[in-house]
């Protein structure tokens, strides 16, 4: 089998155990490859591993969640196609956000710049749209961070808590909050 065959549940065993945690025994047990063949197909190891996990999620973000933040709709339409796409790709909170688990421990340093990337990919397609509908770009900005740190902290309360609702209750509420006070998003109705 390709190599890609294993990544969704690469992704899932780094989510649970981080990258630290994600031991080349638990690896071979969840994936049903042995050392050998781990190497076979991940000859760099753990990083190549985690390598193709962050490049599968990189094209996640950006087909599932990015793309439908391009388009004619209105602003706050756009920003609920992002919630109700975040909340699938978290299984509406009840899954860890495996950028979080990569920034602590051992992995911080080896894969920082590459989670750098993918979130600020994500802040800077909030604050375009945020732009769009008439906030000027340092406000724009500051509520794309504020958006992410929204999403991110739920995430972590609803594993924490072992609930979603704090992350569900954050992505019903987080497009209006994002377009508080912009006239543009106000006009607006939600169904």
């Amino acid at each position: 089998m390709p190599k890609d065959t294993y990544v969704p549940c690469l992704l899932d065993l780094f989510r649970q155990n981080g990258y630290d945690g994600a031991t080349l025994s638990k690896i071979s047990e969840a994936t049903g490859l042995g050392r050998a063949s781990l190497y076979h197909h991940f000859p760099g190891g753990k990083d190549e591993m985690v390598g193709a996990v962050l490049d599968y999620l990189q094209r996640r973000l950006e087909q599932h969640i990015l793309q439908g933040m391009d388009g004619e709709e209105e602003p706050l339409v756009k920003l609920q196609r992002m919630c109700d796409r975040t909340a699938l790709t978290y299984d509406n909170g009840n899954r860890a956000c495996l950028l979080a688990t990569l920034l602590l421990g051992s992995a911080r340093d080896v894969f920082q710049v590459r989670v750098q990337a993918l979130l600020e990919a994500w802040r800077d397609a909030i604050a375009a749209v945020l732009i769009e509908a008439g906030l000027d770009p340092q406000t724009a900005q500051e509520r794309a961070e504020d958006a992410l740190i929204s999403i991110q902290g739920a995430l972590v309360l609803s594993q924490g808590l072992k609930k979603p609702s704090p992350f569900q209750r954050v992505l019903q509420k987080l497009p209006q909050e994002l377009c508080r006070n912009v006239r543009q998003c106000e006009q607006q109705a939600l169904p």
